[in-house]
């Protein structure tokens, strides 16, 4: 194990040229104190605290001082904002400390949230309020132990002072863990730069970062299979995301990083009752990033990536143009084969055909009709229970499904089917607890999705739906 206090440092995204990024000071916060450390992530990541008095980790975690710790950066990069592109965006809020390898050897970012504003700020705080804190660390945790790829939280810091926003609120710093931040908005920063060059530096950095695979490659056909690649790792994320009911609520090309790992958990929600529009942000007014539309969402975001590397395919941009459109076709087969191989899983079916798309799509009608609870109704099909199938009119449809299941098919909805999605009303209440200096209902949460597939008494009141007064109507970003 490795003390914190002498990370070893492995850093490369700052030997890239200065323009992706600006150095960062933190804000001081000589009253900040530890909340919560993942301690599970720690020792993924080769990292041990226990010899760590909460003083110095209070420190660490808030950006403060580490020994042998290079200068935090914060990263730029651009993005299409609901279909509006900002050619200026970056890290407002945020500030890379540095990269470690974890115990597998794999290299991994280490970020900090609400440390204070970055040259990217334009004009805001950079700090950050404890709800959205503990809502990214709830979320987040949640996903990977739901088998989605997902930046990971670390820990939540209390920095001891006030935080601004429409009203006053508890400071906080968030420290996250992702394979990179290299996102699709950093793409496209870097083609507003019109410097091929660069283009080039950074996208062989990526590749040979995230897809070494892919060096073996002649140089023209090396880009065309990175945008195949991205393609295949945000297919499969996306897909997990419908699988469980997930609304992101954010994707803009800035929030989609390129190894298909989910990030900024802002206005995120779950689906209590199923409907193919349902949107909570209150920000997404039009339903842009609604729940149904998010695949569609994914694949104009991959063809933004795909613009920016037109002048590396080839030297004539026509024909550049050309065999990026050839290959963006072969690719869309990817978000619906990973859309029916997940949701297929939830029913049991192991070997699906077009056929089943047709049963899944009635069956997700159904729910809509009745307005049911998307995870209860797939938890109340894994365990067969008598209700449903009484109350479930479709019986028709329920007999094909049967049709389609095997010896196996209980095994494998228990595997895709969780009791336990970090529920809207449960995370609201906690955040409203915990800025009364109660955070038990964070930590009952937290102890649930640690397995979210196994129910029993002690949490049984977390697979509930919410009452009508309880359902959150709108979330937000929290910035």
């Amino acid at each position: 194990m490795v003390h914190i206090t002498m990370i070893n440092f492995k850093n490369t995204y700052d030997k890239l040229p200065s323009i992706l990024f600006k150095e960062f000071t933190p804000c001081l916060f000589p009253k900040s104190e530890v909340l919560i450390v993942n301690q599970n992530l720690a020792k993924e990541l080769n990292l041990e605290f226990s010899k760590i008095s909460s003083h110095k980790l209070a420190q660490i975690f808030t950006a403060q001082k580490i020994e042998g710790h290079p200068k935090a950066i914060a990263q730029a990069y651009s993005g299409h904002q609901f279909g509006h592109f900002n050619p200026t965006l970056g890290d407002g809020r945020a500030a890379l400390l540095g990269e470690i390898l974890d115990e597998l050897g794999n290299r991994r970012d280490l970020q900090i949230k609400g440390s204070g504003p970055t040259y990217y700020s334009r004009a805001g705080d950079g700090m950050l309020s404890l709800g959205p804190a503990i809502r990214e660390y709830i979320v987040s945790e949640a996903m990977s132990k739901l088998g989605v790829p997902t930046t990971r939280s670390l820990a939540i810091c209390l920095t001891g002072q006030s935080v601004y926003r429409e009203s006053t609120e508890i400071g906080a710093t968030l420290t996250r863990i992702a394979s990179s931040h290299i996102r699709i908005g950093t793409f496209e920063f870097v083609a507003t730069q019109n410097d091929k060059k660069l283009l080039k530096e950074f996208t062989d950095y990526t590749i040979n970062r995230h897809f070494p695979d892919l060096l073996a490659y002649k140089p023209e056909e090396k880009y065309l299979e990175f945008i195949e690649k991205v393609a295949q790792k945000q297919a499969y994320m996306v897909s997990r995301w419908m699988s469980l009911g997930f609304i992101h609520g954010v994707m803009n090309t800035d929030n989609m990083t390129i190894t298909g790992e989910t990030i900024d958990y802002g206005p995120c929600a779950f689906l209590d009752d199923y409907s193919e529009n349902k949107s909570f942000s209150y920000i997404d007014r039009n339903g842009r990033y609604r729940y149904g539309n998010q695949i569609e969402i994914a694949k104009w975001n991959l063809y933004r990536l795909a613009s920016t590397l037109i002048p590396l395919i080839h030297e004539k941009e026509d024909l550049s143009v050309n065999l990026i459109k050839e290959r963006l076709n072969s690719c869309m087969k990817y978000y619906d084969e990973f859309w029916l191989q997940e949701m297929s899983k939830k029913f049991g079916i192991s070997n699906p055909n077009q056929d089943d798309k047709n049963l899944i799509q009635t069956f997700l009608q159904e729910l809509e009709k009745k307005k049911a609870d998307y995870t209860q109704s797939f938890s109340d099909l894994t365990n067969n229970d008598d209700l449903f199938y009484e109350n479930f009119h479709e019986k028709n449809l329920l007999d094909q499904i049967k049709l389609r299941q095997n010896n196996k098919s209980n095994e494998l909805m228990k595997k895709n089917n969780p009791y336990f999605i970090p529920r809207n009303h449960q995370i609201e209440k906690a955040i409203k607890n915990a800025y009364e200096d109660d955070f038990q209902l964070f930590h009952e949460i937290l102890k649930a999705i640690e397995n979210p597939f196994i129910l029993n008494d002690d949490n049984r009141f977390l697979f509930d739906s919410p009452s009508f007064q309880e359902a959150v109507k709108n979330t937000f970003c929290g910035t």
